[in-house]
Parts: C-alpha cells; structure tokens; sequence
C-alpha cells in the first residue's frame, strides 16, 4: 500500500484536489468444461497482472466559468500531463471540483482523461476516470481504466492507477491486466 496524500489547491471559493490512489490487482480463475465424454478436465487460465511505474508533470488549467450555466463554487479545469517510465506518452482530459471551506481541507473531484502512448512497448490509447475525496484532510483517491477504452496494442486494457507526491514530484504506480488477442 502506497502512502497517501493530497494537495488541495484553492481557486475563487472551489477546491483543486489532487493526490494519491488505492491500488488493486487483479487474480486468475478457474473454468470447467462439461461437453467431453471424458472425465471433467479443468482448464486454468491466468490473468497476469502487470506493473508498471514512473513519473509524470501535470497541468492544471483553469477554464472559463459561465455563470449562467451550472454553479459559480464548482470548478472546471482543464488537464495535461507528460507520463515518463513505462508509460511514456501524454493525456489531456477535463476536470470537475468542489471546495467546501472546511477546515482541514475538505472537497472533491471528477476527471476523465484519454491517454495516448506506449505501455511497456505496447502502442495505444486508453482512458482514465478518476474520483477523488478529502474529508478534513483525509483523501481517497481511485482512478480506473474506462473497460473498453484501449485501442491498437493496448484493447483489452483494465487497471488501477495510484499517484504520489513526493517533494513536489508526481509518481504513478499502474497495476494493470492485458487481454491477449484471440
């Protein structure tokens, strides 16, 4: 388990979270097959999960609120990033969040973002969703795969990503499963 942390950045009364993942793998399952005159076989196929880790810049740009539409305290920022390590490529993306003032930094985010690169070799795009919490302080952080979202080498894509900041720097860790081509 990574440690956590989150940075709440302010901006006209709407907080900018950003901050740390949960980390979840994934296992291997067991299928029987019944349509053979001989005796029950039993046929394992593993899923291997895959790590992957680097570090990545982020830029968090604000865009224009309009105040007829939607509520003045939910913030919209655009996002992008430049991921190094076994992930090089970049990501653009739209984020959603909310401050609310209490002490202890208190708020939450929503983001989508399409990433677009290379995987330990592996050329493709995929997509992010994120969703983040501080309460008093205390962040939860989950950014998933969209299922479906890789395409070229990188269809059949599923995982789980974690950030850390440390001293300023971004990290990821990216705990992922590849579906091998039939």
């Amino acid at each position: 388990m990574h440690k956590a942390s989150m940075k709440n950045k302010s901006r006209g009364g709407a907080g900018v979270i950003v901050g740390l993942c949960l980390f979840l793998g994934f296992g291997s399952f067991a299928h029987t097959q019944t349509h053979s005159p001989v005796p029950n076989t039993v046929q394992k196929e593993s899923v291997v999960t895959n790590h992957a880790s680097g570090t990545f810049e982020v830029k968090l740009n604000p865009q224009v609120q309009d105040d007829k539409v939607g509520d003045p305290t939910v913030g919209r920022m655009s996002i992008d990033k430049q991921f190094h390590g076994d992930l090089e490529g970049t990501s653009k993306g739209q984020m959603l969040d909310v401050g609310t003032g209490v002490k202890g930094s208190s708020g939450g985010y929503v983001a989508m973002e399409r990433v677009i690169g290379t995987l330990h070799g592996r050329r493709g795009t995929f997509a992010l969703q994120h969703s983040g919490t501080m309460t008093r302080g205390t962040p939860q952080l989950i950014i998933t795969v969209v299922p479906d979202s890789g395409t070229d080498q990188l269809v059949g894509l599923a995982g789980k990503m974690t950030i850390n900041i440390v001293d300023g720097k971004h990290f990821y860790e990216f705990g992922y499963t590849l579906a091998e081509p039939h």
